[in-house]
């Protein structure tokens, strides 16, 4: 059966709830409604749903629920921070008590990715990694592919602007193979001292990897 649209996923997506108190160091920011919706489509697109889904970093949960409302069975999210999947089961709550009765799993899970609980080898993982802008950050999306080559058959990451060279040359390495690169904007409130403008917007990479 086919799933909803890229625009009713987009439109349910919007009602997730950002962070009030986010971490810097995290790199804690809200994935937009509008991109979340556009990977978990083209996700179901590709049948990539019809595995076990994997939300690296799941935050607020965006990616997951997405994933979930476009019609993943079975989906778990990971984070290190305690009180991101405090807010995640909220925004489950929220977003997917119309579906509570459909057989659909949801699974929150507390941990860092680098040292994950998960024995497949053949998930999907969607996940929107640090960008590495924080000192001591730096390439931290390499961790989250190390982990998504380590599990999945296919996986769907969103990365900084620029990032193409490292993501191909890092998944013909690792033995996979980027099957589609898009950019996408990213826009961002202002939420840390940092921040000099009241919102910009990031230019952002997302890629597709099949993984051997």
């Amino acid at each position: 059966m086919a799933g909803p649209s890229r625009r009713t996923l987009a439109r349910r997506l919007e009602s997730i709830a950002d962070f009030s108190d986010p971490a810097a160091d995290l790199e804690q920011y809200l994935t937009p409604a509008e991109l979340a919706a556009h990977i978990c489509h083209l996700a179901g697109l590709h049948d990539d749903l019809e595995r076990p889904v994997v939300d690296l970093g799941t935050g607020t949960g965006m990616l997951a629920i997405a994933a979930s409302l476009a019609g993943a069975d079975r989906v778990a999210g990971i984070d290190v921070d305690a009180g991101a999947l405090d807010l995640a089961r909220r925004n489950e709550r929220t977003v997917l008590d119309d579906y509570s009765g459909d057989g659909r799993a949801l699974e929150w899970l507390r941990g860092d990715v680098t040292r994950h609980p998960f024995s497949t080898t053949d998930a999907t993982v969607v996940s929107n990694p640090p960008f590495g802008a924080q000192r001591g950050n730096r390439h931290a999306d390499r961790d989250f592919l190390e982990t998504a080559g380590e599990i999945a058959a296919v996986s769907y990451t969103i990365h900084n602007e620029g990032s193409q060279e490292f993501v191909e040359s890092y998944a013909a390495d690792a033995g996979g193979d980027v099957t589609h690169a898009f950019r996408a904007e990213f826009p961002l409130a202002k939420r840390f001292e940092f921040h000099t403008e009241a919102e910009e917007t990031l230019e952002a990479e997302v890629f597709r990897i099949e993984w051997e």
